[in-house]
C-alpha cells in the first residue's frame, strides 16, 4: 500500500438473512483509522458517493459505503435528472427501511471486525441516507451519526426516545424538500439533548454537498464537512 494515497475496493458484506451484498471500502493513507459507514442518497453508490468515501478516507477514516438498494437492483448508479431521477424515486419508494437498517447493522459489524478499523464507527448519510444514518444510530450499533438533509425525518421522530448516541443534523436553509416546520420539529424533539446538534445552512438547497448537482453550495459543503470532522473526533 502506498503511504500517500487512499486505496479502494468493493468488498462482500454478509446480510442477516444469509445473502451477500457489496460495499465500497476506502482506506486512508495510514491504512487504518476510525470507521465510517457512509450511506448513499437515492442515486446509489455512484461516482459522487464514492468520492465522498475517498474524501473521508483522505481525512484518516476507514470508510465503507454499502449498496443500500442491493435487494432491488444491485450496483445501481443513477444521475440526477430525467429517467434516472424517476427511477431513484421509485427505488426509495419501494425500499423497506426496517430491512435496510438491518443491512446497515451488518455493514457496521463487518467494518468493526476489519483489522484496519480502529476506534468508533460513525454513520454519515445524505438525503435518504440521512434518515438511515439517524436510524442506524438507534438500531444498527454505530457510535454516532451525522445526518444530512434527511427528507421525511419527521416520520421517524417517534423513535427519538430510543436514541442513546450523539447525532449531528445538517439542514439546508432553503430546502425544497424539507420545510422549516420539519426542522422545527427536530429542534423540539431534541431540545433537552445536549448530544444532538442541529445546523442550518442559509441560502443552501437540498443536496448542497453534492458537487454533481446544481444545488451544490461550496460554503455549506465545506462548513458542514468541517463540522462533521470535529464531530467525528467526539467534540461539539
Amino acid at each position: 500500500m502506498s503511504d500517500s494515497a487512499v486505496t479502494t475496493q468493493w468488498i462482500d458484506i454478509p446480510s442477516h438473512d444469509g445473502q451477500t451484498f457489496k460495499g465500497y471500502l476506502a482506506l486512508p493513507p495510514a491504512g487504518k483509522g476510525p470507521g465510517i459507514v457512509l450511506i448513499q442518497e437515492i442515486f446509489g453508490v455512484n461516482a459522487h458517493i464514492r468520492s465522498v468515501a475517498e474524501q473521508y478516507a483522505q481525512d484518516g477514516y476507514v470508510v465503507l459505503a454499502p449498496d443500500v438498494f442491493w435487494r432491488q437492483e444491485p450496483g445501481v448508479e443513477l444521475a440526477y435528472e430525467g429517467t434516472d431521477m424517476d427511477k431513484a424515486f421509485k427505488l426509495v419508494g419501494d425500499i423497506d427501511f426496517t430491512v435496510a437498517v438491518k443491512d446497515l447493522a451488518s455493514t457496521t459489524q463487518v467494518l468493526r471486525q476489519r483489522a484496519e478499523c480502529e476506534g468508533d464507527i460513525t454513520a454519515i448519510g445524505y438525503c435518504m441516507g440521512g434518515i438511515l444514518a439517524y436510524l442506524a444510530a438507534i438500531e444498527s450499533g454505530v457510535d454516532r451519526a451525522a445526518s444530512f438533509y434527511p427528507g421525511g425525518i419527521h416520520k421517524h421522530l417517534d423513535k427519538a426516545p430510543r436514541l442513546d448516541v450523539p447525532v449531528q443534523f445538517h439542514f439546508a436553509g432553503n430546502d425544497g424538500h424539507i420545510p422549516a416546520e420539519t426542522v422545527d420539529q427536530v429542534r423540539t424533539t431534541f431540545a433537552d439533548r445536549d448530544d444532538v446538534t442541529i445546523n442550518v445552512y442559509d441560502g443552501a438547497d437540498h443536496g448542497f454537498n453534492c458537487w454533481a448537482r446544481s444545488a451544490y453550495h461550496r460554503h455549506a459543503a465545506a462548513l458542514s464537512h468541517g463540522r462533521t470532522l470535529v464531530f467525528l473526533e467526539g467534540q461539539d
